[in-house]
């Protein structure tokens, strides 16, 4: 038997493994508080909902465009108007299938095997597996209280000359996950400014706008038309299960996009397009669902240095709380197993974000009901009396 590729050697997604091992549990009985993963307790919008209901009962549902209709694209790129105050030819947007295709999408257009790729540390743990499963070197950017826990022009400058070779690309998430980092304008615009003067590609990861609760949130197509921006559906507008994102493209890179896609996606799931569409008019619905996550944030922000874990970066944006909990561990991995099989919560372990001091944090979802929140808090102080 032929044995595996190389590139299939990436890490687990601890995340979803702690998902699954919560789920099991969940499953037999046990009455699991699931923290681990970005997923909003709240259903999709109900205009979304009617729309798929509708379509459904027509049941013409076939192939698209392979970036998507020109309904979509075109709401999306109104979007950007009414929100950012920024225009957007609607042929620069690409439908996906979730934003993870728009990742894959981006990696495979924009870089060669052996580029080199910086992203944040700690960061979403899926850019390190992906980049390096395509064959591509990923400089990882340490984002600590010195840089603001983002990456600067700076940092950047010092990885490529650590790396001993220049970049050809950055990755920033803003809000971030799992630090909650909002970049405001001015430093995003140094940022972009740095790349473009040096030829790098620059990706954009905005799929936690909406979800911004102190700070500026920016979309980089406020300071550049270069970058090459990812936006979902699924964290803000609650869709996860829909597989639905988009991007913003360069114009002159667009066909290559499009040709990646056709080969690789066919089209994204036109029920979910015609349900994300309406999903973008429910603002008022979904600020609501925005407002729950306050008081959860609020309510974290208070109980987890009162059970003795200290919040390591601001909780500026996403729902996420990334905490030091070398207090009590010096094995995050270890902690998140027993704390899911002795008091049912799960968190995700710091491994997932940062391969070098991930063992001492934890990542805590601040997503689900307030009442969870409320009774996952409760179980964990009893747990480390």
């Amino acid at each position: 038997m032929k044995p595996l590729s190389a590139r299939s050697a990436v890490e687990p997604f601890h995340a979803m493994d702690v998902l699954a091992e919560a789920t099991r549990r969940r499953e037999a009985g046990y009455p699991v508080i699931s923290m681990a993963v970005g997923q909003p307790s709240h259903p999709a919008p109900k205009a979304a909902l009617e729309a798929a209901r509708t379509a459904l009962g027509h049941g013409r549902l076939g192939y698209t465009d392979a970036l998507g209709t020109v309904s979509l694209r075109t709401a999306i790129a109104r979007h950007y108007l009414t929100r950012y105050g920024v225009e957007v030819d609607p042929q620069r947007v690409a439908v996906t299938t979730g934003s993870s295709a728009g990742f894959n999408l981006a990696f495979l257009a924009l870089f060669d095997p052996g580029d080199c790729v910086a992203i944040a540390r700690p960061g979403y743990p899926a850019y390190r597996n992906i980049l390096g499963a395509l064959g591509l070197n990923v400089v990882e950017v340490e984002a600590g209280a010195e840089t603001g826990f983002t990456l600067t022009p700076e940092s950047l400058e010092a990885a490529a000359l650590k790396a001993g070779r220049p970049l050809n690309g950055v990755l920033l998430a803003s809000p971030a996950n799992p630090t909650g980092t909002v970049t405001g304008k001015t430093a995003l615009k140094a940022l972009t400014d740095y790349c473009a003067m040096r030829g790098i590609a620059f990706i954009s990861d905005e799929i936690y706008h909406g979800l911004t609760f102190a700070g500026e949130e920016t979309t980089a197509l406020s300071v550049t038309d270069e970058a090459v921006v990812i936006n979902s559906f699924s964290k803000y507008y609650c869709m996860t299960g829909w597989r639905i994102g988009w991007m913003v493209l360069p114009q002159a890179k667009v066909r290559a996009f499009e040709r990646i896609a056709q080969s690789l996606y066919i089209s994204p799931p036109e029920l979910s397009q015609i349900a994300a569409e309406a999903a973008l008019d429910c603002e008022e619905e979904l600020d609501r669902y925005k407002a729950s996550y306050a008081a959860n944030r609020d309510l974290l922000m208070k109980r987890l240095p009162q059970i003795g874990f200290s919040i390591a970066s601001p909780m500026d944006g996403a729902f996420y709380a990334y905490a030091d909990v070398s207090r009590f561990t010096n094995d995050s991995m270890d902690f998140a197993r027993r704390m899911l099989a002795e008091i049912d919560v799960a968190a995700t372990p710091g491994l997932d974000f940062d391969p070098g001091e991930g063992h001492r944090y934890i990542r805590f979802s601040y997503a689900g009901a307030h009442a969870d929140m409320i009774e996952a808090m409760d179980r964990i102080g009893r747990w480390l009396e």
